[in-house]
Order: structure tokens, then C-alpha cells, then sequence
């Protein structure tokens, strides 16, 4: 069976819409609709209804869905293991969201390389809800993310947490109650922790869902926003940025996800070393 027809499969449950699977996968809508069709003749069986709602899992594609984990999983797997690189003993694949590679994962990957030098690394870029997927399909074997989802046989262990704190290029700012205040977009938890801080907030009038591209922004704009503590500590020696003073201090935690069953040394390594630079990294991260 070809793998990228399960991948397809994934992709409508996921989104709920082939029309949305189609986008993620670069494809043609008709593309996503030829791959399921193909799929559920090869199977003898509908796994999707159609409506004008979206795609909604059949009883018999709630069936197939536990296989298709199990299939790209043992696909992926194969595949890497197959093609690895001549002296190395084992193959480990990371993925980390943004924000976490600008210091932590950087400094763990420096760790491995000298711990474990026969080990193959590779490493993948992406939000919770994408890493996540790839844990459960087998595509990565440890995640690093600030949201994680909970999931059968996967286990979820705070690693470290950030501070974000709010700086400003002004050395007396009235941040955020200024024109030049940029929300930074870090998640529910922070979303819902800054409205109970700033109640009487007027709606700022620029919203960046990426951290670094605000940071950078600000930095060559002015203006102010919130960041996590350790990226912006060299911008507060320097004074290129000011810490806003009496402005509320807001917690973001950071959690490595890992298949709790898997009995891997070289898994066991790797998230050793990134207990081991968590503790060097929550020094940074405070005060």
C-alpha cells in the first residue's frame, strides 16, 4: 500500500476537510479526493462521509485509524533505520518548537554530539499540534513544545519553564498601555493570564504570532512586548531593551513528550541530555 495514501488519511482527520488536507499537502483538492478513493477501494470499504460541514470519520475509519498510526510508524521507522549513516549505531529524531530551539535544543545538540558522537541526529521544526502528530505516527521519537496534547502510551514531562517578561526599546515605557505595544502570541494559557492582568487593555493594535519575527521587529521599530527572559537578557545588558518595571512576570512551561513503552538506550540518552541542559537553561531563565 502506498504510504502517502495513509499520510492523505491523516491529513482530512486531522484538518476535517479535504480541501484543508489538500493545502497542508501542496496538493490539488482533487489529488486528496483521488488518494482517499483509491484507499477505500483497496480496502473494500467507505472511511470518510462527505458533507458540506466536512469530512467526518466513517465507523470503519475509526477502525482504520488505529492501523494507519501503526503502518506510518513502522514505515518511518524502516525507512530511517535503512539508510543510516556509515559508524553510526542508531538514528534519533527530534522536534522542537521555534522559540525552545533558539537556545535550549541548540545547547542539547551540542550535548549529544559529545556524549553520544556515533548517533545520527535529525531534527524538525514545527507547533504542538504538528509534533504531536508526529510522535503518534512514529515519524519522531522525542517532542519539545510548550503545549502538548495528552496521548495513549505517550509520556509528558515538564522540563523546564520561562519566564515572560515585557521589555521596551523606551527606558520609561507605559507598556502595554502604548500605541507601540506588540502582542506576542504565545498560547491560550498566556492569552487567558494576560487578560486577567491587563483587564482595561485597549486592543493593541498589532498581533505577531512569532516571537523572534516581534523581537526583531521591535528591535529595528521600537516598541515593547512580552519574551522570555533568557532570549532578551543580552538585549537588557546591553540596553538595547529595558525591563518595564512593576509589569506582571507571566509562566510558560516547556515539556519533552516521549512513547512511554519504547526501551531505546539512545532514547534514554538524549532525554538525559536535555534534562541535564533544562537545569542549565532554567538558571538563564530567571531572575
Amino acid at each position: 500500500m502506498d504510504i502517502q495514501l495513509i499520510r492523505t488519511f491523516w491529513e482530512v482527520v486531522e484538518t476535517g476537510s479535504f480541501v484543508a488536507a489538500a493545502a497542508r499537502l501542496n496538493v490539488t483538492q482533487s489529488t486528496v479526493s483521488a488518494r482517499i478513493r483509491t484507499l477505500e477501494e483497496a480496502l473494500g470499504c467507505p472511511l470518510f462521509t462527505r458533507s458540506r460541514a466536512g469530512a467526518g470519520l466513517t465507523s470503519a475509519g475509526l477502525q482504520f485509524q488505529r492501523y494507519a498510526q501503526s503502518i506510518v510508524r513502522a514505515w518511518e521507522q524502516a525507512r530511517l533505520e535503512v539508510s543510516l549513516p556509515s559508524g553510526c549505531r542508531g538514528q534519533l529524531r527530534l522536534g522542537g518548537q521555534f522559540t525552545l530551539w533558539d537556545s535550549l535544543l541548540l545547547k542539547w545538540l551540542r550535548w549529544m554530539r559529545a556524549a553520544a558522537p556515533d548517533v545520527a541526529l535529525r531534527t524538525e521544526v514545527g507547533l504542538s499540534p504538528r509534533l504531536m502528530r508526529q510522535l503518534v505516527e512514529g515519524a519522531i521519537d522525542i517532542g519539545v513544545m510548550y503545549t502538548p496534547q495528552s496521548g495513549a502510551g505517550l509520556v509528558v514531562e515538564q522540563v523546564f519553564e520561562e519566564k515572560l517578561i515585557l521589555a521596551a526599546t523606551a527606558p520609561e515605557s507605559a507598556a502595554p498601555f502604548e500605541p507601540g505595544y506588540v502582542y506576542v502570541d504565545w498560547g491560550p494559557e498566556f492569552q487567558t493570564a494576560h487578560a486577567a492582568a491587563f483587564p482595561g487593555l485597549p486592543m493593541p493594535r498589532m498581533f505577531i504570532g512569532l516571537g523572534a519575527l516581534a523581537l526583531r521587529y521591535i528591535l529595528e521599530n521600537g516598541g515593547s512586548g512580552y519574551f522570555p527572559l533568557r532570549v532578551v537578557r543580552p538585549m537588557l545588558e546591553a540596553g538595547s531593551l529595558n525591563l518595564v518595571a512593576g509589569a506582571p512576570v507571566f509562566g510558560r512551561p516547556a515539556y519533552v513528550v516521549y512513547p512511554q513503552t519504547r526501551d531505546d538506550p539512545i532514547q534514554e540518552i538524549a532525554l538525559r541530555g536535555l534534562r541535564e541542559v533544562a537545569v542549565l537553561e532554567a538558571e538563564s531563565a530567571s531572575d
